[in-house]
């Protein structure tokens, strides 16, 4: 089974100060980029191992208990993604109306 990593929290990429702005705008932007790119190459983990498990599974050498769990994880990572590039993107469509 491939040995996978747990997502970081947002918290850990945002300032200790609460939310206020300590550095610059790029790096804040970086930080972010690196946050969601850990996490898809998390989620792609997750798809080569149900993968992995369904190649174990067709010639009878993993369970299907393992197979269905790994696939609602990967399931329920790909979902949760979705859902933060979707409110990312209504984030930044909210501050691109707002008038200056």
């Amino acid at each position: 089974m491939i040995e996978r990593a747990a997502i970081q929290p947002l918290k850990m990429i945002l300032p200790a100060d609460g939310g206020m702005k300590t550095g610059s705008s790029s790096e804040v932007t970086e930080k972010f980029t690196a946050y969601l790119q850990n996490a898809m190459e998390q989620i792609n983990t997750q798809q080569k191992n149900v993968d992995l498990l369904n190649e174990k599974f067709a010639i009878g050498e993993a369970d299907v208990h393992q197979v269905m769990i790994a696939s609602q994880k990967a399931e329920l990572g790909l979902q949760l993604t979705s859902q933060i590039r979707n409110k990312v993107i209504e984030a930044y469509q909210e501050i691109m109306r707002t008038q200056m």
